[in-house]
């Protein structure tokens, strides 16, 4: 046999062998993807899911055969969960789905439904912790963030926390103490001015009791407003205008 003919035999052997393992294959995925899905597990963050979500969607995959359900659905479902940020999906034959949460961890609330993560991102989810309140113009939300633990550290002496971090449009800093105090904390220089203003607090805390709002911006020292007058003396008896 001439050795052009032997090549083209073995060719023709290769396909009809590559064409079986295919058939098989094909066969073996029908079959398997035939079956229903009997458990759909979670894992990851999935304890920062709410239990009751977590059910509500298992059960609208079980029962149902594994071909019908689309991976990248079931993904994007999981998705929209509350406290998830982002998930992988896969089958985990025979019968199990496993699902993979990759949650959010709340720093501070943004608005009435929505909080923002450490990565600085928003996200609808409702809490009963108690956090700190940023706000800022849309957007800010990643600048907020970044900035939370630099004002966080830096108030720290003062031994009262910050309830609220604002950033207004003009990307000026305020702060806003539990106590109420609000501490204008001008464009730049946020930490040294707080620093500043938390040395100074030991020797000032008694007469900026009542104080409203303190003025950081200042080169080298600050200003407090609304602090209550102190009461004069009364003059002594007798003591009157001269004429």
């Amino acid at each position: 046999m001439r050795p052009g003919a032997v090549l083209a035999l073995r060719a023709v052997g290769a396909l009809a062998v590559a064409g079986g393992l295919a058939a098989g294959a094909w066969l073996a995925w029908d079959e398997l993807g035939g079956q229903p899905i009997v458990r759909v597990r979670f894992g990851g963050d999935a304890g920062s899911v709410p239990a009751a979500a977590r059910e509500r969607l298992a059960a609208g995959l079980r029962g149902r055969p594994a071909r019908e359900v689309s991976l990248a659905a079931v993904r994007e479902a999981v998705r929209h969960l509350p406290w998830v940020r982002d998930c992988t999906v896969r089958y985990v034959f025979p019968g199990t789905l496993e699902v993979a949460i990759d949650a959010h961890v709340a720093l501070a609330r943004w608005d009435e439904a929505r909080l923002v993560s450490v990565r600085g991102e928003v996200f609808a989810a409702g809490t009963d912790a108690a956090l700190p309140i940023f706000s800022g113009p849309e957007g800010s939300a990643a600048e907020m963030a970044a900035a939370w633990e630099r004002v966080a550290r830096a108030a720290a002496p003062l031994g009262i926390p910050v309830a609220e971090l604002r950033l207004s449009a003009r990307r000026a800093w305020q702060a806003r103490l539990a106590s109420g105090l609000a501490l204008e904390l001008g464009r730049e220089d946020i930490e040294a001015r707080l620093a500043r203003f938390a040395a100074a607090w030991p020797r000032i805390e008694a007469q900026a009791a009542g104080a409203t709002r303190a003025d950081l911006r200042y080169p080298n020292g600050f200003a407090l407003r609304g602090v209550a007058a102190a009461p004069a003396n009364p003059a002594p008896r007798g003591a009157g205008r001269q004429g």
